[in-house]
């Protein structure tokens, strides 16, 4: 655990779309941050932008990260666009400078299936983060849920926090929050947060839900179908689904899916779709481009319940997407690697857009934060976080131990949303009392007040 006071000085091997939106997350949280990339143009437009240092070069070279502050870094986190790159920079990192924590992101099968291959005395990385796994499941967890924009796990995936769209003839909209509780007494759930018109609404009892609010609830996994079927008409499940891109995700998601929906998966190049019919047990492959409207006609894209576009390139998606939904498509899911795109796009024809870097940021802030953070996941593009945080001590050392929630000093813009303790989740009411080693569910929609936030979980010295 760090320092409360001290600044964490983080080095981060890239300037691309995930190693920028990383700088920017952390320069705000008072983090002493050096990015290095080759391409100085990019790095110079970061450092007019965020109070950060940068260093021209590659990545892997002793004597870049040593002018990159190797020597006395706490943190190195490799996201360069190259496997071999990250996992070189690490091992560098560890071999000169002993760096005592040290995250690549890795996308290749090949070397992510090895055992034994990523530990101390081989390649010493000590988190992996794989994006195209993060966002296989990411779209596999939305599809479990029809009409849901996020579905984000918690505690195992005991505890689950949806973002779903209030509509017109919802039973709910039009009702303060306490009515839910009255009108479902045998499941127990709440709104952390509400979004109206891009503005968050910190959530009251009296609070009253309009039609077109993005509403925020978190509540078991079990009850999870109950609380959505409140918010709007349950969309019915999804059965036939239809993949553009047999790239590394769209394989996934097949392979994830196949045994419980009629899959297809369109792919151009033909190697790859030879290749993917070998693999694939039960899913139908299919030989063309993904924006021929003659071939979505001929596999009927209007008994289509999702066409998800997964190739890796947006404007392909974005077209494919609008033309499925065009002919007949349920609903449409597009991934989009630009994230000003992500915005301007979602809500309208495209039902879901998915932004792989925020998908991945959330993954790699869990081991940033101070605290035992065991979780954080990155909300609407980035603008607010749910946090799950542990809490130790006692009611001397902690300032949440042995406290009801309605006692704790949460900073503003804050609410605690669950507490799972062991194999039960407790939703979290006023009277909860929160007991050591329970997992806290926050979430934070002022970005700035995370420090405040690690804050109240880190253990005083009374503990030790």
């Amino acid at each position: 655990m760090f320092a409360d006071t001290a600044s964490m000085k983080i080095i981060i091997l890239g300037a691309g779309q995930v190693g920028g939106t990383l700088a920017e997350h952390l320069a705000h949280e008072e983090n002493d941050i050096t990015v290095v990339d080759t391409n100085s143009e990019r790095l110079r437009e970061l450092h007019n932008r965020l109070d950060i240092r940068t260093v021209t070069g590659p990545a892997s070279y002793p004597m870049v990260l040593r002018q990159a502050g190797g020597e006395d870094a706490d943190m190195l986190i490799a996201v360069t666009n190259s496997d071999e790159v990250n996992m070189i920079g690490c091992q560098v990192a560890h071999t000169l400078f002993r760096t005592p924590t040290k995250i690549a992101r890795v996308r290749a099968t090949a070397y992510l299936t090895r055992k034994g291959l990523f530990a101390h005395d081989a390649v010493p990385i000590d988190v992996l983060i794989s994006p195209e796994q993060v966002v296989t499941d990411h779209i596999r967890r939305l599809i479990e849920y029809p009409g849901a924009l996020q579905v984000l796990e918690f505690a195992s995936g005991q505890a689950q926090l949806v973002a779903v769209k209030a509509y017109y003839g919802g039973p709910l909209v039009g009702q303060e929050l306490g009515f839910l509780r009255r009108h479902m007494p045998n499941v127990d759930t709440r709104v952390a947060a509400i979004y109206r018109r891009n503005r968050p609404i910190i959530p009251r009892g009296d609070t009253i839900i309009e039609a077109d609010d993005e509403v925020f609830f978190i509540a078991a996994r079990r009850d999870i179908r109950a609380v959505m079927s409140e918010l709007r008409r349950l969309d019915r499940d999804f059965r036939r689904i239809l993949i553009a891109g047999g790239g590394n995700i769209g394989e996934r998601l097949a392979e994830n899916l196949e045994h419980s929906h009629q899959v297809k998966i369109i792919e151009h190049n033909i190697e790859r779709c030879t290749a993917l019919s070998e693999r694939l047990d039960r899913t139908v492959v299919l030989h063309g481009s993904a924006t021929s409207k003659r071939l979505l006609l001929e596999e009927n894209i209007e008994d289509c319940d999702i066409f998800c576009a997964l190739t890796n390139d947006d404007e392909v998606n974005i077209m494919s997407s609008m033309l499925a939904k065009r002919l007949g498509a349920k609903k449409v899911l597009t991934l989009i690697n630009n994230a000003a795109y992500v915005d301007l796009v979602q809500g309208g024809e495209i039902d879901i857009a998915i932004s792989p870097q925020q998908a991945t940021i959330g993954s790699l802030l869990t081991h940033v934060r101070r605290g035992d953070i065991v979780n954080v996941h990155s909300l609407r593009r980035g603008a607010a976080e749910a946090i799950e945080a542990i809490a130790h001590g006692d009611s001397r050392s902690s300032k949440v131990v042995g406290r009801a929630i309605d006692e704790i000093d949460l900073p503003s813009g804050t609410t605690i949303g669950a507490i799972v303790r062991g194999k039960e989740v407790l939703i979290a009411h006023d009277d909860v009392v929160v007991e050591s080693g329970d997992h806290v569910i926050l979430f934070v929609v002022d970005k700035r007040r995370i420090r405040d936030v690690e804050r109240l979980f880190q253990v005083g010295l009374t503990f030790f």
